[in-house]
């Protein structure tokens, strides 16, 4: 954000259920903290748009019954909460247009609820979530959790010290700064090479040393798991849970070769079973943002 007076935009995909509640009431905190007004946003799917079930006169009914019902919730919720919600009401596949909308807007953060781990019942909204993740070009805040978190105290930086990038480390940083929050870095060992701990061991330190010099508290931390009794992502769940942490912050387009249909499962993992809040980065394309080498 070049000006942090002016305001931002934060959009939240709205479906009316807890979840999606809960994911508007995280962009509020958010948005008192960022300056930043909320869109929210209701997607006629393409499904119905495109049913022969329905005459066209049927249609408009269901789309102004469909307004009407989005410009009711947003006029009770600007009440209540005392920030500036817009609603926006568009056509077609759930996660285009959450993308879309997203970049017509620049929004700072999409904010939405996610089911976890999608089952029958859940793919709807979970598979969803993560196709704007995965497509989308603005920073993603995901939220699995039932309770609304007021505050940010914790940050929970995981760090992959052979590929990280100064974009990640960046962003944390303006977050902490916003919320006076503490950066809790931490990269999961799964190795006992004395070689490989005593590097990766060096490289902690200088993260933890770059974020302390600007002005933010910090800790590093590496976790063992050398027997592999767990997979990364539960590890940094276990950890995130442990510290008592309020944000999840990953990149999740980290290779080159990253196309548009593939999350690193990794990533797919503290996405879909993190009930604390997970913040998706997208790295700029073609940009050398390494700022950590091993030497």
């Amino acid at each position: 954000m070049n000006n942090q007076d002016k305001p931002g935009a934060i959009l939240v995909p709205i479906d009316y259920s807890e979840q999606s509640i809960v994911a508007l009431e995280q962009a509020v905190n958010l948005s008192r903290v960022f300056n930043s007004e909320i869109h929210i946003l209701n997607v006629i799917s393409e499904e119905f748009s495109l049913s022969k079930l329905f005459n066209d006169d049927d249609k408009a009914e269901f789309e102004k019954r469909a307004k009407s019902k989005l410009d009711e919730f947003v006029a009770e919720k600007n009440k209540e909460y005392g920030v500036e919600l817009h609603p926006v009401q568009v056509h077609g596949k759930i996660y285009n247009q959450i993308v879309n909308t997203a970049d017509v807007i620049d929004a700072q953060f999409i904010v939405m609820g996610t089911a976890g781990t999608p089952t029958l019942k859940k793919k709807f909204i979970g598979s969803n979530a993560l196709r704007v993740v995965r497509e989308s070009h603005k920073p993603v805040i995901t939220i699995k959790g039932k309770h609304h978190r007021k505050g940010c105290q914790n940050i929970i930086l995981p760090l992959d010290l052979t590929k990280e990038t100064k974009e990640k480390v960046t962003k944390a940083i303006e977050f902490a700064k916003r919320f006076g929050s503490i950066i809790r870095v931490v990269s999961v060992l799964l190795t006992n090479d004395e070689f490989v701990v005593n590097r990766l061991t060096r490289q902690l330190d200088q993260v933890k040393k770059y974020i302390e010099e600007q002005g933010v508290d910090c800790t590093a931390e590496i976790v063992r798991d050398t027997k592999g009794s767990q997979s990364l992502s539960e590890s940094v769940i276990d950890y995130a849970n442990k510290s008592k942490g309020d944000l999840i912050m990953i990149m999740t387009q980290q290779e080159e070769d990253f196309t548009d249909f593939f999350i690193g499962s990794s990533a797919q993992g503290i996405i879909n079973e993190s009930d604390i809040p997970v913040l998706s980065i997208i790295p700029s394309p073609k940009k050398d943002t390494s700022v950590f080498h091993p030497y």
